[in-house]
């Protein structure tokens, strides 16, 4: 058999790192669609200890024409293009108002049109083929907007109902392309020292927190068995299943405790330069700087991975205690 090859987007850091080294570890020659050059080469030599091909290439996803061509010289280099991962994300921390609305634009662009562009050059590919994957990394925020994540919530929402409006199509047109979303629990990844704050303490996860390895193993799970919807972790369940049921108390809970349940001011180490325009220097891996807080595992998540969540057991765990999200929260408040 001809080797599997897959394109994963924003792999060279956090989760999107570790689906990288899952994939490659699990026999998939990678492409990885990022824009600093320390991270793919880092990334790439993680794909090459694995026993596989490797090829980074250096893309800003916003760019529709940039994306094509990379998919181009994937199809070239590597060969057809079976799986896209969907991973790739920048995010600005702060009230709605005082954000600048440039940089809601670029977080919008990357973070949603991004997905957009990648879905468009693997469907390009993969639907006259009538075979291929495409795989969108959602997250809980896609069904629960929190405050001072205004841009990153409204964009997971589009993801959402994007892929949605794809899926159907694709099953109008009897086509054996298949098309999933995952959606995560909050990770312990680089994001919260590179993005661009305007909060007095450093950004955190909302707790509970995932290792991003962790989340990485569900992805390739739905990448060797593919199904249309996966809710990874406790939390996330919870908050999809919260916010269908009371998403007015939730909008005063979180109103009340979104705030300081998204900083840690024990957290003293300087944040990294923003990568909201520009990749920030240096290979910075999968994790970040939460390993005190992160879970290895959770029994929703083994579970999933084993027989997958049924809404029967999803709507127990949600009757045990509506929302994790809520949980965490109250923690830091």
């Amino acid at each position: 058999m001809s080797a599997r090859v897959a394109v994963v987007t924003g792999g060279t850091a956090g989760l999107g790192r570790a689906i990288v080294r899952e994939l490659a570890a699990r026999g998939w020659d990678v492409a990885i669609l990022a824009r600093g050059e320390d991270g793919l080469q880092g990334a790439a030599a993680d794909v090459m200890r694995a026993g596989r091909r490797a090829l980074p290439l250096s893309v800003d996803v916003a760019d529709n024409d940039a994306v094509e061509a990379a998919a181009s010289e994937v199809e070239e280099k590597l060969g057809e293009i079976d799986l896209w991962v969907n991973d790739a994300m920048v995010g600005i921390f702060g009230e709605f108002l005082t954000t600048d609305p440039d940089d809601f634009q670029r977080a919008t662009q990357v973070t949603y049109f991004g997905f957009v562009n990648g879905t468009r050059a693997a469907l390009k590919r993969m639907v006259p083929r009538d075979r291929g994957h495409v795989i969108q990394i959602g997250s809980a925020l896609a069904h629960r907007g929190i405050p001072l994540q205004a841009a990153y919530c409204a964009s997971k929402h589009a993801i959402t109902g994007f892929t949605e409006s794809v899926t159907t199509e694709l099953i109008h047109n009897k086509s054996n392309v298949k098309i999933s979303q995952v959606d995560m629990p909050a990770m312990n990844t680089i994001q919260f020292n590179w993005v661009k704050s305007q909060l007095p303490h450093h950004p955190q996860p909302v707790p509970t927190i995932f290792q991003p390895e962790t989340c990485a193993r569900a992805v390739a799970d739905v990448a060797d068995h593919p199904r249309r919807r996966s809710w990874i972790g406790e939390p996330t369940v919870m908050t999809v299943l919260g916010n269908r049921f009371v998403a007015p108390f939730l909008d005063v809970y979180l109103a009340k405790t979104g705030y300081s349940g998204q900083q840690a001011p024990d957290k003293k180490q300087p944040m990294l330069p923003t990568n909201l325009y520009e990749p920030v220097a240096g290979d910075q891996g999968a994790r970040g700087i939460f390993d005190d807080q992160a879970k290895e595992s959770s029994p929703q998540i083994w579970y999933t991975q084993h027989r997958g969540v049924s809404y029967a057991a999803a709507a127990g765990a949600a009757a045990a205690g509506v929302a994790a999200l809520v949980t965490g929260l109250r923690r830091r408040s």
